[in-house]
């Protein structure tokens, strides 16, 4: 591969300053095959044996990643029309980006901000750690990106989420001392993705260290208003750039000095930056020492690490008015799915309506207010009207991914094998057939889903099950 004349400089100027990284190998990286990844999700399966047996399945060894609980390496390209990406059971991730998320360590109960979120596999495992109990922001300054951050959280099922569209500076104005915990992947001069990106190299020559260097420092900034004392930041880019990586932190600290490193346990394949390095507790991944692309990544502390779980004060506690007309019916259509287990979790909070569309909120949603919001709560439903004047109720497909299989009634669970040519047609929209063979009731709404993950709604009548997959995310 040809590198950019400046990167290659850089990083003999590098090398020549830390000979603790060998050169060794360094540049022919650049020209391997990348490695591919994917991520199960914790909030979907919570064993590795069950992983290990989709694996099987997928026709993929099981190479796990070691930085990463739940990720693993696979060769072919994962998701596209695969149905359990579809079911938001995994998330097809680059090795080395498992690495933040991971050392966050979300919780339940905490308010958490992932800053850059898109495309949106960090927030989904912050998400995931944070099981639905607290609230998780997920902020993309790119209206466009956004929409893709979108879909691959409501594919997640996560639920106590907020998505903005806004600055860092916005959010800080709007939101003081408001977040336990700040996950930022700032935007870099990303030479960590020579190999993987044929335009990485020419985005480099454009907006290099001179362009990032600035705006990451705006967006850290911005992290440090937003943060409450006693909170912590993770700080990781995909260059190699010490302007951009430990030097931006260090000057963050002078800055800041109440902010110290929290180091971690030394994980095999990540490098550790001991005493006499750069910056003391710092973490990177190097193409030519490990199996992934190059990343850097650091955990900073302010003041005193406190076990903060703010949420806990400000999460509505009550349960959803029944007789409210919006929620009747909406229920009136989820009873027909929902077993006790998943009516007494759908009611957990309250209902809201946005022009016909319902959401269930955990929280206030006023807490945003003034902030670009692209999707607050877990989308419920639309509460649609006919000519005769009478409302029905079309729910969500971000419902279905939300629910597990002991939430929905036996009898309006159609669960596919893999190998049953209905997923397909399910996926792509059809209408499809059903028997008796199926245990289901005669008619009304069904979830379909591969084996015990849903997937989305059908209309059931006799031997037919008429398709209700929204058309935006049908296979083509």
């Amino acid at each position: 591969m040809q590198l950019p004349d400046s990167f290659v400089n850089e990083m003999n100027d590098f090398f020549t300053r830390h000979n603790e990284v060998p050169r060794d190998g360094f540049y022919e990286s650049f020209d391997k095959v990348p490695l591919k990844g994917v991520r199960f999700s914790r909030s979907k399966i919570s064993c590795s044996v069950q992983e290990k047996e989709f694996l099987v399945d997928m026709n993929e060894a099981i190479k796990p990643v070691l930085w990463c609980s739940g990720g693993y390496y696979v060769n072919n390209e994962p998701g596209g029309r695969d149905p359990l990406y579809h079911a938001g059971v995994y998330y097809p991730q680059e090795p080395s980006a498992m690495l933040p998320a991971q050392v966050m360590a979300a919780k339940p109960g905490e308010i958490v901000l992932d800053l850059c979120a898109a495309p949106g596999g960090k927030a989904c495992r912050l998400g995931e750690d944070m099981h639905g109990k607290g609230i998780l922001v997920a902020n993309e300054i790119s209206f466009e990106r956004s929409k893709a951050l979108l879909r691959n959280i409501e594919r997640s099922g996560i639920e106590g989420l907020v998505i903005l569209n806004e600055t860092p500076e916005n959010i800080a104005a709007r939101l003081p001392l408001f977040f336990d915990k700040i996950l930022i992947d700032a935007p870099c001069s990303g030479e960590g993705m020579f190999r993987r990106d044929k335009n990485a190299c020419r985005s480099y020559m454009n907006y290099g260290p001179k362009v990032c260097v600035p705006l990451q420092e705006s967006i850290l900034e911005a992290a440090d208003k937003c943060l409450k004392e006693g909170g912590s930041i993770v700080y990781s880019t995909c260059t190699f750039c010490v302007d951009e990586d430990e030097n931006q932190i260090k000057r963050f600290i002078d800055r800041h000095p109440e902010y110290h490193v929290k180091a971690h346990p030394e994980i095999k394949g990540v490098t550790h930056a001991g005493e006499g390095s750069i910056l003391p507790g710092s973490m990177r991944i190097w193409p030519h020492m490990s199996e992934g692309d190059g990343h850097f990544c650091v955990h900073i502390v302010k003041g005193e690490e406190k076990d903060l779980k703010s949420a806990d004060e400000i999460l509505i506690k009550e349960t959803v008015g029944t007789k409210d007309k919006s929620a009747e019916a909406a229920l009136s259509v989820l009873d027909e799915v929902l077993s006790d287990k998943g009516r007494e979790e759908l009611l957990q909070g309250r209902f809201i309506s946005h022009g016909t569309g319902l959401f269930k909120m955990t929280f206030d949603e006023k807490l945003f207010k003034g902030l670009k919001v692209v999707k607050t709560g877990l989308y419920v439903g639309d509460i649609k009207p006919l000519k005769s004047g009478k409302k029905v109720f079309e729910p969500s497909n971000s419902i279905a991914l939300a629910l597990s299989k002991d939430a929905i009634k036996k009898d309006s669970y159609l669960g596919l094998r893999r190998d049953d040519d209905r997923l397909t047609k399910y996926l792509r929209g059809e209408t499809i057939s059903v028997s008796s063979e199926d245990g289901l009731k005669s008619s009304g709404t069904i979830i379909v889903g591969i084996g015990d993950f849903p997937l989305g709604f059908a209309k059931i009548n006799g031997q037919t099950a008429k398709n209700m997959y929204p058309k935006a995310w049908r296979l083509i």
